[in-house]
């Protein structure tokens, strides 16, 4: 279909995978869309197979997907539904993975490790990926590993409006769960209005994932509010223990902020048992009633998709939107 200029007619059609489709839905109602609908399921053996159930053809295609555990399925299935994509002649494919899988293995830690996160990037550009889209990256250098554009949207503004509103009246001190993510710890104290900063510094063995030993506590924080910032609670093992070395050199609470939920057992456990008066995360994972317990906080991330996505059709600027990379 043509304008009366001559212009191909440009139509954005999103797509989604089965993994969190309550986030597709919702962003497809701020876009004004209807999610394409399609045919999914597993054969006994495992593999996928995914149809859809509308003409692609010349299409501008943004296929999001959410990667839980089992990660490695819903990795699998959205690469489908790209190639299905290609292959159906759509004319350009975005590629939206809200957690990006596989983050924390960006670099080698030792001799004969992989890396795993620029092979995720890889088998989607191999797949028919035109662009990919995601928030909060572990780190940053991972946008360099997919060639082609890369929207790195972030979170922060989601999650710091909440803490604005919720505890603008606080003496607040940001804190970071190590050295690493000083700062971005100074941004958040900038955003919540030129607040002091504070770092756990910590220790971690690689020959044990998931496991980190929280040491002292390098900043000012007895009597303040603690906003303890991290990009990721997976087990909760090390956001619980900064949170306990916080209260111990007398914080007066601890509001813990993160963008990805994983919570893999035992995390619902712990963040529940611990001290922390609000934990707060974004829907980019689904979070079942089964992990959710009092205190949590589950803010959308889906308003920020849909203008990334609005911003991506009509050949605007993310960078302008979100101070991201794009």
């Amino acid at each position: 279909m043509s304008s009366k200029s001559g212009t191909p007619k440009k139509n954005l059609m999103l797509f989604s995978g089965r993994a969190h489709p309550e986030l597709a839905e919702e962003v497809a109602k701020h876009l004004n869309v209807s999610v394409v609908p399609q045919t999914a399921h597993n054969f006994a053996n495992g593999e996928i197979f995914v149809r859809f159930n509308e003409s692609v053809r010349g299409t501008d295609a943004f296929v999001i997907q959410s990667h839980p555990a089992p990660i490695n399925e819903w990795v699998m299935e959205q690469l489908i539904m790209v190639d299905a994509l290609k292959r159906a002649s759509a004319k350009r494919i975005t590629v939206i993975m809200p957690f990006y899988p596989y983050a924390r293995q960006d670099k080698k830690h030792k001799g004969r490790e992989p890396i795993s996160a620029r092979l995720i990037a890889d088998l989607f550009k191999t797949a028919g990926a035109d662009r990919i889209m995601t928030v909060d990256l572990h780190t940053a250098q991972i946008q360099g590993f997919f060639d082609g554009p890369v929207d790195h949207l972030l979170a922060q503004n989601v999650l710091a409006a909440h803490i604005n509103k919720t505890y603008q009246d606080e003496n607040i001190t940001v804190v970071s769960p190590d050295s690493g993510r000083v700062r971005l710890a100074e941004k958040w104290a900038a955003q919540l209005g030129d607040r002091p900063i504070a770092f756990i510094h910590k220790t971690r063995d690689p020959d044990k994932p998931n496991q980190a030993v929280a040491n002292r506590v390098v900043g000012k924080v007895r009597g303040q509010l603690c906003v303890l910032i991290d990009d990721m609670i997976d087990t909760g093992g090390t956001i619980v223990k900064a949170t306990e070395a916080l209260l111990d050199e007398g914080a007066s609470d601890v509001v813990i902020a993160s963008t990805h939920g994983i919570l893999s057992d035992p995390a619902t456990e712990r963040l529940s048992n611990c001290k922390a008066r609000e934990v707060i995360v974004t829907n980019t994972l689904p979070i079942p009633e089964a992990k959710r317990f009092p205190g949590l906080t589950v803010l959308s991330i889906a308003p920020l998709l849909a203008q990334a996505i609005q911003q991506v059709f009509e050949d605007g600027s993310v960078t302008s939107l979100f101070d991201g990379n794009a």
